[in-house]
């Protein structure tokens, strides 16, 4: 979608995991609407693209990293910026390299495959079984991740790489997120570099934060997006 002004910037929006380019939709008329120029796309294995494994960022990182390089390549002169929703928080920050962004908006990231697949599986087993038997199948479910996805545990660590990001960066995490609990978050926050800001949503649980509280959203995001990307000196080239 392109923009309605030069100078407007543009912003990349990547999706959750098994959803797809039209779970961003409402965020990219919204965007639209402030001028901004927006590029929705599927990951691998989502919606119309090709694949058949999710890796939970590790690859992805590559479709995100092409994303970008389009938009830029299109936009010369814009600023770019990125929204990445679950998955495509991950995959903002599991590339080789950072991703080239001059604003990035992290939603509801896990830190750890450890952290994410403990509390998948607690959730899912029970109050019950959860406790009892999330220390035995997290190790399993690892040592699974190398031969079925040709990922290994170690690639998937935002929190390792979140530290090389260069762009100014928002974290927003729900405060009864039982799939990255608000405490995984924060810790994630910590270990970003300096022009970081932190959005704890209160009520939000593992869902579209967009769609949870759209008013709070928006007054939070939005101006975060215009400082980073729009300029209002027209004679700026970048």
């Amino acid at each position: 979608m392109p923009g309605t002004q030069h100078g407007g910037g543009a912003i990349v929006l990547m999706h959750g995991v098994r959803a797809n380019r039209l779970s961003m939709v409402r965020r990219a008329e919204v965007l639209r609407a402030h001028g901004f120029a927006v590029l929705l796309f599927d990951f691998q294995a989502h919606g119309g693209s090709d694949g058949r494994r999710i890796t939970y960022g590790r690859l992805e990182a590559l479709d995100a990293a092409a994303a970008v390089n389009f938009v830029r390549r299109r936009l010369k002169d814009e600023r770019i910026g990125a929204i990445g929703v679950s998955l495509g928080g991950a995959a903002a920050l599991l590339g080789p390299e950072p991703l080239k962004v001059d604003a990035l908006v992290l939603e509801s990231v896990y830190p750890d495959i450890d952290s994410a697949l403990a509390n998948r599986l607690r959730t899912s087993l029970g109050h019950l079984a959860g406790p009892l038997l999330t220390p035995l199948l997290v190790p399993a479910f690892k040592l699974l991740l190398p031969p079925i996805l040709g990922v290994r545990p170690d690639e998937l660590r935002p929190i390792d790489r979140i530290g090389t990001v260069v762009a100014p960066l928002l974290i927003a995490s729900g405060t009864v997120d039982d799939r990255t609990p608000l405490v995984e978050a924060q810790a994630l926050f910590e270990r970003a570099p300096e022009r970081k800001h932190f959005w704890a949503v209160q009520g939000a649980a593992h869902i579209d934060l967009e769609r949870y509280s759209p008013n709070e959203y928006w007054r939070i995001v939005l101006p975060f997006l215009t400082e980073h990307l729009q300029r209002t000196d027209q004679s700026d080239p970048r």
